[in-house]
């Protein structure tokens, strides 16, 4: 466990670090006293100190691969901030080492419950599902991340960009759909909904479940992104991705 003054001190590495890009070394080597709990508290303290809304969260680890890569057995979440939200390009220059991950995003309409929310309360509070690419980024050198360091980075989400297309979730198998990845008109990667713990709901219900343990809640007009479908890929100046998700559209992103 670490002291308010060392959370306070690792949260301003991780804000220069983004600032001036220029990566840091891990923070579990940095604080090796550092746990889960300092963790999310460092991410709150930079979430704070950027002073912008709050308009959603993400969640992260949420595939069986990435959980035993990382020696956990829950995913971990970051917060989604009104600056974060990209329209179709994003300045590579803006990042140090940035991916992107395949998602299905969920727009809610209604508050969602904390302790105790199930797979039908988050289905009966979405008013839509959208195609998503989320942007993820490490301000930690070289990705060499454990737990501590992506769940204080603010789970190494940076940015991300809805679809067009809305979907009602009745509408819809979101375990069932198929996406696929391209890059330069490559295909990449193909995955489908349920490569996201079985199915992309239970995601949605484990965060809201387990912001409640921070006094938080989903409310009606959040947004959520519950997990990548696929693997991250890295993305390089003038590299151009598409998602495109069977039954529910499709999403652009160009690195500019």
């Amino acid at each position: 466990m670490l002291t308010m003054e060392k959370r306070a001190a690792a949260a301003q590495l991780l804000r220069t670090a983004e600032r001036d890009r220029v990566p840091i070394k891990p923070l579990v080597e940095l604080y090796p006293e550092i746990d889960v709990v300092d963790a999310y508290e460092i991410q709150l303290l930079n979430v704070r100190h950027r002073n912008r809304d709050v308009i959603g969260h993400k969640v992260g680890l949420s595939s069986l691969a990435m959980q035993q890569m990382m020696g956990v057995d829950e995913p971990d979440y970051g917060h989604l901030l009104d600056d974060m939200q990209l329209h179709g390009i994003a300045d590579a220059s803006a990042y140090l080492f940035p991916r992107v991950e395949v998602e299905i995003a969920f727009l809610l309409s209604q508050d969602l419950p904390g302790e105790g929310c199930t797979v039908e309360d988050v289905l009966a509070a979405t008013e839509f599902v959208a195609p998503a690419i989320e942007l993820i980024d490490s301000r930690i050198a070289d990705w060499r991340i454990k737990l501590p360091d992506t769940i204080a980075d603010n789970a190494s989400s940076a940015a991300f960009v809805l679809g067009d297309d809305r979907v009602r979730p009745s509408d819809v198998d979101i375990r069932g759909v198929e996406a696929t990845l391209t890059r330069n008109g490559e295909v990449v990667a193909t995955g489908r909904g349920d490569a996201v713990l079985g199915d992309p709901a239970i995601a949605v219900a484990w965060l809201a479940q387990k912001v409640a343990t921070f006094g938080v809640r989903l409310l009606a007009g959040d947004i959520v992104l519950p997990g990548s479908c696929t693997r991250a890929f890295d993305a390089r100046p003038g590299d151009e991705f598409r998602a495109e998700f069977a039954g529910l559209g499709s999403v652009d992103l160009k690195f500019d």
